[in-house]
């Protein structure tokens, strides 16, 4: 049988796909047909069209396969995606990892998903209890539920055992895990301690609030400072820098508790990479107000920028707030990529001349720990999967270009 899949959206969602696409391929769903999974995302507006369109393209160009569909948008819903073309059914997100849902008999005991990625996802909950004014993503994922600690560890153990150096924790709302008083913190301890052999595990986006110097995870700020195998890296849900615009989000955070983290973090790992999620144009947001998220991105040099305009989603409170124009938002996001190129630039130059070791993702590309891409030298060639040592030699187009050295 022909399986192939079409995800949208976030790490989350990647994982989920690699899931269906091995319990599709265990069990006989469709009876040997072609089928085509499509794994759709409601963030924006646009990833549901994209969505809409490659199922469109899809049944135009193989008419006789059995298009599934599932994710976010098909869970807010189902009737509208039904009604497509060759769309044979639409599976709710709480069934999509189930694998008698892709023909695993009731009995078997399946394998546990491989990981098509070289830095491997490993989720550890799931859905969100907090209810962001611009956010829909709780009502296609529901209240957060956490995966216990013992089955996140044999998660962990295999894809280690299965030559992944990397894993990245994810969910919808990491800060939300928690198991008998144990915070993310301790989660991130156990793992480690419990995979000796792991090179390196990664945090995926967190809410600032778990890291609130005086009232955060506190375990989770000594694993930062005295484990050098928790990658130095932070990508926090910021959304804004402006504290009336985060309080009209019903975001939990503000700008000074992040300014507060971040000069901590880099206290304890100088060299720690920043990322940050960040709305441009939000209903209310005045040239002002904007102007205050621009100034604290700037103060703050997070290099790695996600900048993204604002986009309604019915049925949230912000989508009934007063908008601003869409050519406003996309001028005022053009802006605030071009300070965070500014940032990134800037933090990149501090690496030129140094030697690191890079995770390679393809033979010629990868991520350093603290997330900076790194480009091998013209001609260079590497081992996709391997821990390779290179000198930086300068940087371009946001990337670090690297000599291969030899293999730690």
């Amino acid at each position: 049988m022909s399986v192939s899949l079409l995800t949208f959206g976030c790490r989350l969602n990647a994982h989920e796909s690699e899931g269906m696409e091995h319990y599709a391929r265990l069990g006989q769903v469709n009876d040997g047909a072609p089928t085509i999974i499509i794994n759709t995302c409601t963030v924006t507006a646009e990833a549901e069209r994209q969505a809409r369109q490659a199922i469109r393209r899809a049944h135009r160009q193989t008419p006789d396969a059995k298009i599934i569909v599932t994710g976010c948008a098909s869970e807010r819903d189902a009737t509208r995606w039904e009604a497509l073309p060759g769309v044979q059914r639409v599976v709710p997100n709480g069934e999509k990892l189930t694998p008698a849902m892709w023909g695993v008999r009731d009995g078997e005991k399946p394998s546990l998903p491989p990981s098509r990625h070289v830095r491997a996802l490993l989720q550890i909950q799931q859905g969100c209890d907090h209810r962001c004014t611009f956010c829909i993503i709780p009502y296609g994922r529901g209240d957060a539920s956490s995966i216990a600690l013992e089955d996140i560890i044999t998660r962990a153990r295999a894809l280690s055992e299965a030559g992944h150096h990397e894993l990245v924790l994810t969910g919808v709302d990491l800060a939300s895990w928690q198991q008998d008083g144990q915070s993310l913190g301790t989660l991130c301890r156990a793992i480690l301690q419990a995979v000796p052999q792991l090179a390196q595990l990664r945090l995926s986006s967190l809410d600032p609030i778990l890291l609130d110097p005086e009232h955060g995870d506190r375990v989770l700020w000594d694993v930062l400072e005295n484990e050098p195998r928790l990658a130095p890296h932070l990508h926090l849900s910021l959304q804004a820098g402006s504290d009336l615009i985060l309080k009209r989000m019903k975001r939990r955070h503000s700008t000074t508790q992040v300014a507060t983290i971040l000069q901590r973090a880099r206290a304890l790992r100088p060299d720690i990479g920043v990322g940050a999620d960040v709305i441009a144009g939000f209903p209310t947001e005045t040239d002002a107000l904007f102007h205050e998220t621009k100034d604290f991105l700037t103060e703050q040099a997070i290099p790695f920028l996600h900048v993204f305009p604002y986009s309604e989603r019915p049925g949230t409170p912000a989508a009934r707030m007063p908008a601003v124009p869409r050519p406003i938002r996309q001028e005022r996001a053009a802006q605030l990529r071009a300070v965070g190129e500014a940032s990134r630039d800037a933090f990149l130059d501090r690496f030129i001349g140094r030697e690191d070791t890079l995770l390679m993702e393809s033979a010629t590309t990868g991520h350093l720990p603290n997330f900076a891409t790194v480009m091998l030298e013209d001609g260079a060639q590497s081992t996709r999967g391997i821990l390779q040592k290179v000198r930086i030699l300068h940087h371009t187009g946001g990337k670090l270009i690297a000599r291969p050295l030899s293999t730690p």
